[in-house]
């Protein structure tokens, strides 16, 4: 029986870092309330997009039981060698989807804005892209309603 390798997960891990990746989020569905459904494996693209993200932070990370990322599936430490395992971190800024109810986030890997948008933008809303790119992570979550003041940050850890 053929594996795969921890050197082939590294180096998927090492190919997707090397990406443009982004964290969209969307208005998901209203009818979900207050229990999101469970993220279909087959899901391609969010159900209403509000806009995407560079991520502020893309490195590589380790398991470690007294690390200090600590995301649902364990604690992490940073490490400068490839592993198998991407840390990802996202800061909206006060103004992005301000107003909006959030039900839905996602890891974008690949995704490409629209030329001639101005050098430095990070936020971009679905008309600003040529392609949203791949969805590597879904979360349908609890409605967050993005207020005045506050300032969202996520973070995942994609494990290969």
């Amino acid at each position: 029986m053929a594996i795969l390798t921890q050197s082939g997960r590294t180096a998927l891990a090492e190919f997707v870092a090397s990406q443009p990746i982004f964290i969209g989020w969307g208005r998901g569905d209203v009818s979900w309330g207050d229990n999101p459904p469970a993220e279909p494996i087959t899901s391609t693209a969010l159900l209403d997009a509000l806009g995407y993200r560079k991520a502020s932070r893309i490195k590589f990370c380790q398991p470690d039981s007294d690390g200090a990322i600590e995301v649902p599936t364990g604690k992490f430490t940073l490490v400068e060698t490839p592993t198998n395992h991407i840390y990802l971190e996202f800061n909206f800024d006060f103004d992005n989807a301000l107003g909006e109810t959030l039900r839905e986030v996602a890891v974008m890997v690949g995704t490409q804005p629209k030329a001639g948008l101005p050098e430095g933008q990070y936020y971009f809303t679905p008309d600003e892209l040529d392609s949203a790119g791949s969805l590597m992570l879904l979360e349908h979550r609890k409605p967050l309603f993005r207020d005045q003041g506050v300032r969202e940050t996520f973070e995942f850890v994609l494990s290969f």
